[in-house]
């Protein structure tokens, strides 16, 4: 499966995912290879694809998911 050149990842961008990934499952004691954290991890992708492009943007986004 090819995936349109407008939607890869540039290195900052992986960078902002993970920060925020990794803050979001720190708060809530969940590993990021689990299934939760899997799941969070493509929401995550979802709202960076959606405008929320700082680490910052993405954990208010999360948050307002209520995803816990």
């Amino acid at each position: 499966m090819m995936v349109a050149a407008s939607n890869s990842l540039q290195s900052d961008d992986v960078d902002v995912l993970a920060g925020a990934l990794y803050t979001w499952c720190a708060e809530r004691n969940i590993k990021l290879r689990s299934q939760q954290g899997l799941a969070i991890a493509s929401i995550a992708i979802d709202l960076y694809h959606a405008g929320h492009h700082t680490q910052d943007d993405l954990l208010v986004a999360l948050h307002e998911r209520d995803l816990h």
